[in-house]
């Protein structure tokens, strides 16, 4: 009799708690669905009005389906040279930054040394301020010295924060990093050389792609720091920005929609690399 009685006593508790258990689940997804809605809606918006069929000057109102501005994609010879401004520039950064970023990274994980606490202070103030301070920096730098801001002035002020990125992208993948694989490289008679490209690059090598693709992204996507330092140098943000008060052209949306197809297939192809070199 007493068991019984356990048993409808603790009956109703257990169906209230897969009651709230399944209630919670639910609101749960419904939270992510609706955040990942709100994440992806602008760039929605900006692929579905890349096939809207707009008559005059403004994109903003629906007027029908058509493919014509993928056919001509680069008709405005302004936007396009932006276009191509932003890709060379992003690509001269990541490269730099990569080359750079890497090698600080490596020495701050694997040494301690003096002025190390100093260089990953700056490293995280790079990263930790905000930028319009660092436009403005930069640009009294480049004023001071004579320097004529334009394309290069626009390389050398993103590879100045991109760098950051990568040498602490570098440097947390150091942290997992074990030297008894070098060491047995080592005894079997590799040289340091043969030992850095053998082993010690290729474990870095996930934390290098990471960084290569966050230099990349950040670079051309850059506005505020790019704007200071641009001079006479157009960019794609710098040209999009300057357009909405004449009108944005359905071709900003194509290009637009080209830019994050192909980021996304860049960041699929390191998940692809990563998930092949384990």
């Amino acid at each position: 009799m007493t068991a019984v009685t356990v048993r409808e006593e603790t009956r109703p508790v257990t169906r209230t708690a897969r009651r709230r258990r399944r209630w919670r689940g639910l609101g749960l997804r419904l939270y992510t669905l609706g955040v990942l809605a709100w994440l992806m809606l602008p760039i929605a918006i900006i692929i579905l009005f890349g096939f809207n069929n707009v008559h005059g000057r403004f994109n903003y109102r629906w007027q029908g389906f058509t493919l014509r501005w993928y056919r001509h994609p680069f008709d405005i010879p302004d936007l396009t040279t932006a276009l191509v401004n932003s890709l060379t520039i992003a690509c001269i950064v990541t490269a730099i930054s990569v080359v750079m970023g890497t090698l600080a990274g490596f020495a701050l994980g694997r040494w301690r040394f003096l002025g190390s606490r100093a260089v990953e202070l700056t490293l995280f103030a790079v990263i930790a301020a905000s930028e319009i301070a660092m436009a403005t920096g930069l640009l009294s730098l480049f004023i001071s010295l004579g320097v004529p801001r334009g394309y290069w002035t626009i390389v050398i002020s993103q590879v100045t924060f991109d760098v950051a990125y990568v040498a602490v992208t570098v440097q947390a993948r150091m942290a997992a990093f074990d030297r008894s694989l070098e060491e047995a490289a080592r005894d079997l008679g590799a040289g340091p050389l043969v030992t850095f490209a053998r082993v010690t690059l290729p474990m870095l090598l996930p934390g290098i792609i990471a960084g290569a693709l966050l230099a990349f992204a950040l670079s051309i996507d850059d506005f505020v720091i790019t704007q200071f330092n641009a001079g006479k140098t157009l960019t794609f943000p710098l040209w999009v920005y300057g357009a909405t008060r004449l009108g944005i052209p359905p071709e900003v949306n194509v290009l637009g929609t080209m830019i994050f197809v192909g980021g996304v297939l860049l960041a699929a192809g390191g998940v692809v690399v990563q998930r092949i070199r384990r």
